[in-house]
């Protein structure tokens, strides 16, 4: 990449390759933020990697933290800034420092380091100009640890909460931009873990614990990817059971909403086979649930 923030802040020429699942705009984001962040550091410079015990110029300090960034050395880096810190902690590298550590420890991927330092910055100074960059970090050290729908979602569950914080804090900033758009995924993907277990308990035949699943998704993730799938899942759910007016109900949704899915077409040939057609019905649970902007009918 030609436009890293820290080489642009240090006017240092060769590029820096970062590492991990992370999107283009995330990055665009964090380089923005910790640039302002670098900038009192322009001198850098290098030094021995080992920490002296000894009392040392917190300029010297930081900047040798930041010369081991531009080598890519971000375990030395961190333990760098941690000693601004610790030698120097009521001097404005400080408060610095302690944000450049949780950014290395991410750079490391050492998530849970990452998230532990950046709290405590928001713990310690939750009226820094930069806060909102460390509410952010910790939501994007939560997202990129996101799991397989076939594993547990507590990760995932973190990191809408930690974004949708970054969202409701900040919400003319660009981190809440960039988080509005990881929530939808991280609803997507928590959706896309209801329908793996619904899909589960469906194949067992255990169909009352299957529609639970499928309800909710129809319920709590009405505007993700898995919505016509569960509605079909639902209508072959009720079909099993004998339940044909909630059957045709929930294809009635589907009908409307997803004329041209894939889902609906099946779930019609479904009903055609049991000589029924879609039909909503104001008594379903379902159209109490389905959210009235979302309806087309």
């Amino acid at each position: 990449m030609g436009e890293e923030w820290y080489f642009r802040a240090l006017n240092l020429s060769r590029p820096l390759v970062f590492d991990g699942a992370f999107s283009h705009m995330s990055k665009t984001l964090l380089r923005a933020a910790l640039a302002a962040i670098l900038a009192i550091g322009a001198a850098a410079c290098a030094g021995n990697n080992e920490i002296e015990y000894v009392e040392t110029p917190v300029e010297d300090l930081y900047n040798d933290a930041v010369d081991m960034i531009e080598q890519g050395r971000w375990a030395d880096a961190s333990v760098r800034f941690d000693e601004v810190e610790r030698q120097h902690p009521y001097s404005v590298w400080a408060r610095r420092a302690m944000l450049m550590s949780a950014f290395t420890h991410y750079q490391n991927n050492e998530y849970e380091e990452a998230i532990l330092a950046a709290q405590r910055f928001i713990s310690l100074h939750p009226g820094h100009r930069d806060v909102a960059y460390a509410y952010y970090l910790v939501g994007i050290c939560y997202y990129e640890q996101i799991r397989d729908v076939g594993r547990d979602q507590q990760l995932t569950q973190q990191a809408m909460a930690s974004l949708s914080e970054v969202v409701r804090r900040f919400p003319n900033s660009e981190y809440a931009r960039d988080s509005r758009l990881k929530i939808d995924l991280t609803r997507d993907h928590l959706a896309g873990k209801e329908m793996d277990v619904g899909r589960w308990y469906q194949r067992r035949e255990e169909l009352n614990a299957a529609i639970n699943r499928f309800r909710t998704v129809i319920s709590d993730f009405q505007t993700t990817s898995h919505v016509p799938e569960a509605l079909h899942r639902l209508v072959e759910c009720y079909l099993a059971l004998g339940l044909q007016s909630e059957a045709t109900a929930t294809a009635a949704v589907l009908g409307y909403n997803y004329p041209g899915d894939r889902w609906y077409m099946d779930t019609y040939s479904l009903l055609r086979e049991e000589d029924l057609e879609p039909e909503e019905r104001p008594d379903s649970w379902i159209s109490r649930v389905w959210n009235p902007i979302e309806r087309i009918f």
